[in-house]
C-alpha cells in the first residue's frame, strides 16, 4: 500500500475521489504545473485543496507541495480532532498565521502545532487544554506578535496570572493581546491576574472579563512610572504605546474612564462593555462627567460604549452625548448600548459631527427616532440599529440614495414595515441586511427581489407575516441575490414550511449557511432537499441550524451517515429536536465525518457563545 492510499479519509475532509478516471483526468489536464501551484492553488481554500487531493495522485503530491508553502492557516470554522490536524500541519513548512478552534484537542495536538515561524496564534474554544498549553506558548513561539486565548468557565486566576507572566516575559516583540474567558457573571474574582508588566512593544489589549477595580489598578500602573518595579527587564512606562484597549467589565466608572483617557495619550481605539446585575451606585457608574474625559483622547477614531437593556445607563442624558460630540470630530466607528435617555438631539449631534463616521450603531436606545438621520452627511459603510422601536421606515429613507452602504442591521425596530423594503431596494452595494422582527410581509420581500442587490447575508428571523411566498417571491424575482446569497436565517417563522426550503435550495446557488429554528412546520422532507442539494466548492452547504423543529424524526439520521449527502457540511444544531437525545448514535457519523461538529443545545450557528457548556 502506498502513502496516498494510506491516507486517512478525515484528511480529504468527507469528499471521497471519483471512482475511476482519477488519474486519467489529471494527465490530460492543459495547465503547466507551475501554473496550478503559483497561480490557482494559492487562492484555493482548505476544503478545495483537500478535495483535490483525492482526484489522484498527482494531484495529492501537487497540494502537499501547495500546504507546503501556506503562511496563513485558518481552521476556526470547524473543530478539527488532533489526527486530522497533524495530518495538515505536518505539511506546513513556512505558516506564520494560525487560528485553531481547540474544542476537540488535547494539549500535545497543540503543542505540536507551535514554533518559531508562529507570528499570529488564534486559540478558540480551549475548553480541554491545560496550562501546561498556555505556559508553553512563551518558550515555542518567541516572535508571536499577536496571541488570542478564548478560554472555559473555571479558570483559577491566581493559577493563570502566573502563567500569563512568563509567557509576556519572553515576548520581546508583542503587539496584540486578547484573553477572553466565557462567563455568565462578571465578579471582583474574574481575571484577577493583571500584572504591571507588559511589553513596551504591545499596541493592543483586549481582556473579557475583567473588574472596575482590577481595571483601574492596571490603568494607573500604566501612568505611573513610579509604581513600575525596576527590576523589571522590559517595564512599560513612558515609552508604553498602547493604541487599543477593549475591556468587558463589571461596571463601567467616571474614574476608569478618566484614567484611561489620562494614562494612554495615543489611544486609537476604546471598547468597553459592561453588564451590571443590579442599577450601579455613584461614584461607580459612568455619567456625563465621565463622557467629558474622552474629549482628551485627540487620536481616537474608534469609540464603543455598551451596557445591557436590562440595567441601562441612567445618568448620561443628551447633554453628556453634545458635549462628546463637540470633540469627536475624528471618530469613523461609533457603537453605544443602553443609552436609555439619550433622545434624538443627543444621537443627531455625533452624527452631524462626525464627517468620517462610517460605522455607527447604537443599540437599545427607546428614545431614537427617525429625526436623528435627517440630512445626514456621513459615508455610512454600515449601520446597525438594534431594539430601537421608534425607528420606522423613514429612517431608511434618508440612507436609499446611499453609494456606500454596505451593511444595515434594523433586528428588533418592530415598526420596520413593507416601505422600508421599497428604500433597501435602491442600495446597490448593500451585501449584508438584517431585518430580524420587522413587520415585513410576502410584498415586501417581493419589492426587495425587483432590487437588484448583492446581498449575501440575509436575516428574517421573527418575521412572523412572512410565508413561503414571500421566499418564493424574494428569489424568483432577484436574479443577482440568486447568486450572491450565501448566508440566510429564517428561524422563527410560523409561516415557512418544506416549500419555502425547497424554493431555497432549488434557487440560492451560493447558499453556504441556513438558519431554521423555530420552524415548526418543516418536515423530514425539507432535511432531503438539503441533503440532495448539488453544490461543488465553497457553495456546499457548510452549516446547519434545525433546532426546535420539531416536527423532524429520527429518520433524517439515514441522510447523514450516507457519502456524499451533506458532503460539506461543518456544523449542525440539531437541540430540542428528535435527535437531541441520540447522542450516542452520533458515533458512527462523527468517524465518516470527523470535521462534523453537532450541537445539541441549542446554541446559535457556530457555537460562538454557547460552546464551554455542552459537548459535542
Amino acid at each position: 500500500m502506498n502513502d496516498y492510499e494510506k491516507r486517512p479519509r478525515a484528511e480529504t475532509a468527507g469528499v471521497d475521489p471519483e471512482p475511476g478516471g482519477g488519474e486519467r483526468l489529471q494527465e490530460g489536464l492543459p495547465l503547466p504545473e507551475n501554473l496550478v501551484l503559483n497561480e490557482i492553488f494559492p487562492k484555493l481554500k482548505l476544503d478545495s485543496l483537500c478535495s483535490l487531493a483525492c482526484v489522484s495522485r498527482t494531484l495529492s503530491s501537487m497540494v502537499s507541495q501547495a500546504l507546503s508553502a501556506i503562511s496563513y492557516l485558518d481552521l476556526s470554522a470547524f473543530s478539527s480532532n488532533g489526527d486530522i490536524l497533524s495530518h495538515i500541519v505536518s505539511r506546513l513548512r513556512v505558516t506564520t498565521i494560525l487560528s485553531i478552534d481547540c474544542l476537540r484537542l488535547d494539549d500535545s495536538s497543540v503543542i505540536n502545532i507551535l514554533g518559531q515561524n508562529i507570528q499570529e496564534l488564534n486559540l478558540l474554544k480551549c475548553a480541554s487544554l491545560s496550562f501546561d498549553v498556555i505556559s508553553s506558548i512563551g518558550g515555542r513561539c518567541p516572535n508571536l506578535r499577536i496571541l488570542v486565548l478564548e478560554l472555559a468557565e473555571g479558570i483559577s486566576p491566581e493559577i493563570f496570572g502566573k502563567n500569563l507572566t512568563k509567557i509576556l516575559k519572553r515576548f520581546l516583540s508583542l503587539e496584540h493581546l486578547s484573553i477572553k474567558v466565557r462567563r455568565t457573571i462578571v465578579d471582583d474574582d474574574d481575571l484577577g491576574f493583571i500584572d504591571p508588566f507588559l511589553p513596551k512593544t504591545l499596541k493592543c489589549l483586549k481582556l473579557e472579563p475583567v473588574s472596575e477595580q482590577d481595571a483601574f489598578q492596571f490603568i494607573e500602573e500604566i501612568r505611573d512610572e513610579k509604581r513600575i518595579p525596576r527590576n523589571l527587564v522590559n517595564p512599560s512606562g513612558p515609552d508604553f504605546k498602547l493604541q487599543r484597549l477593549a475591556l468587558v467589565l463589571d461596571v463601567i466608572s467616571d474614574r476608569l474612564v478618566a484614567s484611561i483617557a489620562s494614562s494612554l495619550p495615543l489611544l486609537v481605539e476604546l471598547d468597553l462593555e459592561d453588564r451590571p446585575c443590579i442599577e450601579p451606585i455613584l461614584p461607580y457608574d459612568l455619567t456625563n462627567r465621565g463622557l467629558q474625559f474622552l474629549c482628551s483622547c485627540d487620536y481616537l477614531t474608534s469609540l464603543s460604549i455598551m451596557r445591557s437593556k436590562v440595567v441601562p445607563f441612567k445618568r448620561i442624558n443628551d447633554l453628556g452625548i453634545l458635549l462628546l460630540s463637540e470633540s469627536c470630530g475624528g471618530l469613523e466607528y461609533l457603537r453605544l448600548g443602553g443609552f436609555s435617555i439619550v433622545t434624538d438631539a443627543g444621537f443627531s449631534s455625533l452624527l452631524h459631527s462626525c464627517k468620517n463616521l462610517k460605522r455607527f450603531e447604537v443599540r437599545n436606545a427607546p428614545l431614537l427616532s427617525d429625526l436623528a438621520f435627517h440630512e445626514i452627511n456621513c459615508p455610512l459603510v454600515e449601520l446597525k440599529l438594534s431594539s430601537c422601536n421608534l425607528i420606522t421606515s423613514e429612517a431608511v429613507a434618508e440612507l436609499s440614495s446611499s453609494s456606500t452602504l454596505e451593511v444595515l442591521d434594523t433586528n428588533g425596530c418592530r415598526s420596520i414595515a413593507d416601505p422600508c423594503l421599497d428604500y433597501i431596494s435602491f442600495l446597490s452595494t448593500l451585501t449584508s441586511l438584517n431585518l430580524g422582527g420587522a413587520d415585513i410581509t410576502d410584498s415586501g420581500l417581493s419589492i426587495l427581489g425587483e432590487g437588484d442587490l448583492p446581498i449575501a447575508s440575509l436575516r428574517l428571523r421573527g418575521c412572523t407575516r412572512v410565508t413561503d411566498r414571500g421566499i418564493i417571491f424574494l428569489l424568483n424575482k432577484g436574479n443577482r441575490i440568486k447568486k450572491t446569497l450565501s448566508s440566510l436565517d429564517v428561524g422563527h417563522m410560523p409561516g415557512i414550511s418544506d416549500r419555502g426550503i425547497q424554493a431555497i435550495v432549488s434557487s440560492a446557488e451560493s447558499l453556504t449557511e441556513l438558519c431554521m429554528r423555530y420552524c415548526f412546520h418543516v418536515t423530514d422532507t425539507s432535511f432531503k432537499i438539503l441533503a440532495s442539494r448539488r453544490c461543488d466548492g465553497p457553495n456546499m452547504l457548510q452549516r446547519l441550524d434545525i433546532c426546535h423543529c420539531i416536527r423532524l424524526t429520527a429518520g433524517i439520521m439515514e441522510f447523514l451517515e450516507k457519502k456524499p449527502l451533506f458532503r460539506g457540511l461543518r456544523w449542525l444544531g440539531v437541540g430540542r429536536t428528535s435527535l437531541a437525545h441520540r447522542s450516542d448514535d452520533f458515533g458512527v457519523i462523527r468517524r465518516r465525518r470527523p470535521w462534523l461538529t453537532v450541537c445539541f443545545g441549542g446554541c446559535e450557528v457556530g457555537c460562538h457563545d454557547g460552546w464551554q457548556f455542552h459537548n459535542m
